[in-house]
Parts: structure tokens; C-alpha cells; sequence
């Protein structure tokens, strides 16, 4: 008897934050107030010992920056515990509600050579030695004279690569043999950002319709939100609950609102018109305080009319051309000023829907990409979706991480993602 309780007194040594434990014994009542149940166990076996002195979680509150810097670790902890199940609750709510209304789940490649966006923001992928700047292959004129560009028909796949920044134009492709579609996946921008709001590597969900309209964009939209944050209300009220007391207190009732209260639809005209009476009453409270016909709204903006205008996830649809993407379709009732597209912008947020009607029209299409300098060839195949028995059809993107911000009520979108991946950190 005293060689055991030496034996356990031992054990109990090894204890420290940190250490993996097998117990055995019966969940009671707790005696005391934190919880409603205990263990009540009978024996205790250490599985995997941890030195107490250099483990990097001590038994404290950390900040979530530091916690980011063991980024390996930090899911022990119960903010990022939390977010992890809340995401993995939302991921599976949005496959349910694509799926059971009819979409098919499309997964498009994260290797492409068109641009989706059209801004050039992407990163490369190549086979070729670019530790030896010296051999790599040049191109060269119709003359035979060497350039200064690299000869990318000389790299792995033939051409310049580079990842996706979204899985749009395969999704439309789809779209318009199968109907309704979706993908989601990773995607990623190599935007020099170091906000709050932006990851170089992220996941969209991108649902692409056939024979619709923006209309129905927005409705399908609205009622995807609707339902997978009402799933998230039903299947996480613990971990809500956490983040209601330690990040943001009106969480709760700010996404039972959303669930409950349908969305406003404003044009982009009249939210111009709202802010520029609102800035006039006092400038100097805003950081962009210049806003005018062709503006793109900063955070500041969208969230005033999201959490003081109208109290409400709202929609703002037909944007400036001169702001949107090129295969957004042309409002033709203002003579192609603005575009059909949306923004859904919600309260505590922003910004976390961006759609449109896709421009079917092959004419039009093309002449849009010249205007912006896209290589009209590059994109030969999604202009075949146009040559061959085109269709309307409209679709949007979610930025999957700034939803689980929104529905967690964290700050940074670098909490709402395992490993976070911005400029200069490629960690883990």
C-alpha cells in the first residue's frame, strides 16, 4: 500500500498544463459552480508528460497575436477550440444547404492561367530555377532577339501559371451544362495586406446559377446566410456563449437578427446619396470622408450603412463599371454606367458577399476585356461559353473566413483560419 501511494503521488508529480491524461471513473454532479458535471475518477494514467517550465501555453490569457506565433499549439486554447468547431459547423451547414437545394459541388482547379479578377494580384507557379536568375530561358522577339521576360513555354505547364484568386470561371462553365452549381475551396491573392480583413490564402464559396438574375443572387444568397447561421445558433450555443462574454457582448442577438429580419436592397445610387448627407453633418469623424458616383465604399462606409442606416444585413446592387470586374454584365437601363452586381454588407463586418449577373453577351464581353488590357486569348475557352449556346446566369462569392469573424464576433481574420497565411509569414 505505501509502494502505491508513492507510485501515485509520483504521477500526480507529473501533472503539469499541458500533459496528456487517462482517466477512468463516473461523471457526477459538480460540486462546484463553473459546471454541471465532473469525473469522478478511480485511476489516472499519464499519457504524455509536459514540461511545465518551457511549455509556451502557461496557464493564462494570451493574446490572440501571440498566440498566432505558435500557431501549431494554439488550438489547445478555448478561443481557438471554439472557432475551429464553430467553422467546421458552418462548413457542413453550407454543403447541406447547396445540396438540398439541388446544386451540384464542383471543384475547380487552384492551378490556373487566367485572372480571375483581372487585377494581376496572383502568385506564380513554376518548375523553373529562379535561385539561378542566369539560366533561366528568355523569350524572344520574331527576330530571334532575346528579351527581357522569362520564356514560360519552357516551364512545366507550357505557359505562365499561377493559384486561383477564385474558382469562378469554372464554376460558370459548369453552371451552364449542369444547372446550379457550387465550389469551395482555397483560394489566394497575393496582396501586399496587412489588415484585419485579408489573407493571402483563403476559402470562397462561390454557388453559380443558370437562367438567373442578380434577383436571384440576392434571394439565394440571403436564404444560404439565413440558414447556416440559424444552424450555427442551434448546433454552437456553447461556444457562442463564450465568445459572447469574451469578444463581443450583442453577438447572440446580432445573428438571431440576421436569421429573423429580412435583408434591405439599396442601389448603389442611393447609398451615395445616404453617406454624403450623413459625412456633411460632420467630416472630420470619417477617414474617407470624400465620397462620390464611382466610389468603392471603405469598410467605414459599408458599415455605417450596415449598423446605423438601416440596423441590417443590406444588399447594395448596380455599382460603377469602373470598380467592378469585367465579366460583370452591363446595367443596360443607365446605358452601361453601371454593372449588375452586389455587395451584401453586414453589421460588424462589411462587406461578406460579393455577386453579380454574369455578362453572357460575347460582343459586349470581349470589348470589356480589351478595355482593360486582358488578353482576350488567354480566356479563349470561357468566351466559348458565350459562341456556344450562351446563357444568362449570375452567381457570388462568400468569403468563408469572414464569416466565421462575423459569427465568432472576432476582430482578425487571422483567428478564423488554422494557419494564416499574410505577408512575410508562411509559418507552420
Amino acid at each position: 500500500m505505501y509502494t502505491q501511494n508513492i507510485y501515485k503521488q509520483i504521477e500526480i508529480d507529473k501533472l503539469t498544463t499541458g500533459c496528456s491524461v487517462q482517466a477512468v471513473g463516473q461523471i457526477v454532479k459538480s460540486q462546484g459552480g463553473k459546471q454541471s458535471v465532473e469525473l469522478s475518477a478511480t485511476s489516472l494514467r499519464i499519457i504524455g508528460t509536459c514540461p511545465g517550465e518551457t511549455y509556451p501555453l502557461a496557464k493564462k490569457r494570451h493574446s490572440l497575436e501571440y498566440l498566432r506565433t505558435i500557431a501549431h499549439l494554439r488550438p489547445r486554447t478555448n478561443t481557438i477550440a471554439a472557432v475551429s468547431r464553430v467553422r467546421s459547423t458552418l462548413a457542413g451547414s453550407i454543403h447541406a444547404f447547396f445540396q438540398e437545394e439541388g446544386f451540384n459541388y464542383v471543384q475547380t482547379p487552384l492551378i490556373t492561367a487566367s485572372d480571375c479578377e483581372g487585377a494581376g494580384e496572383m502568385f506564380r507557379v513554376t518548375t523553373l530555377d529562379t535561385d539561378n536568375i542566369d539560366s533561366l530561358p528568355r523569350a524572344k522577339d520574331e527576330d530571334g532577339k532575346e528579351l527581357s521576360g522569362v520564356d514560360y513555354a519552357e516551364d512545366f505547364f507550357g505557359k505562365a501559371a499561377f493559384l486561383t484568386v477564385s474558382g469562378q470561371l469554372g464554376g460558370e462553365t459548369y453552371a451552364t451544362a449542369l444547372g446550379d452549381v457550387y465550389t469551395f475551396g482555397p483560394t489566394f491573392r497575393a496582396e501586399n495586406s496587412q489588415t484585419a480583413r485579408h489573407l493571402a490564402e483563403f476559402w470562397m464559396v462561390e454557388p453559380e446559377m443558370a437562367f438567373a438574375d442578380l434577383t436571384s443572387a440576392m434571394d439565394n444568397a440571403e436564404a444560404m446566410l439565413k440558414s447556416v447561421v440559424g444552424v450555427a445558433l442551434e448546433k454552437c450555443d456553447e461556444d457562442l456563449t463564450f465568445f459572447s462574454k469574451f469578444f463581443d457582448k450583442g453577438l447572440k442577438d446580432r445573428l438571431e437578427k440576421l436569421v429573423n429580419k429580412p435583408f434591405v436592397r439599396v442601389s448603389y445610387r442611393d447609398a451615395i446619396t445616404y453617406l454624403q448627407e450623413e459625412i456633411a453633418k460632420d467630416p472630420s469623424k470619417w477617414q474617407f470622408p470624400e465620397v462620390e458616383f464611382g466610389t468603392d465604399l471603405a469598410t467605414e462606409h459599408e458599415r455605417w450603412l450596415a449598423e446605423t442606416k438601416f440596423e441590417s444585413a443590406v444588399f447594395v446592387y448596380n455599382y460603377p463599371k469602373s470598380i467592378k470586374a469585367f465579366y460583370m454584365r452591363d446595367n443596360d437601363e443607365d446605358g452601361g454606367e453601371t454593372v449588375n452586381a452586389m455587395d451584401l454588407l453586414v453589421p460588424g463586418v462589411g462587406e461578406l458577399v460579393g455577386g453579380s449577373q454574369r455578362e453572357e453577351r460575347l460582343d459586349v464581353l470581349v470589348d470589356k476585356m480589351k478595355e482593360l488590357d486582358l488578353d482576350v486569348e488567354d480566356y479563349w475557352w470561357y468566351l466559348d461559353l458565350r459562341r456556344f449556346g450562351s446563357v444568362p446566369h449570375s452567381g457570388y462569392g462568400l468569403g468563408f473566413e469572414r464569416l466565421v469573424t462575423y459569427v465568432c464576433g472576432i476582430e482578425n481574420i487571422r483567428d478564423a483560419i488554422a494557419f494564416p497565411r499574410y505577408p512575410g509569414n508562411a509559418e507552420f
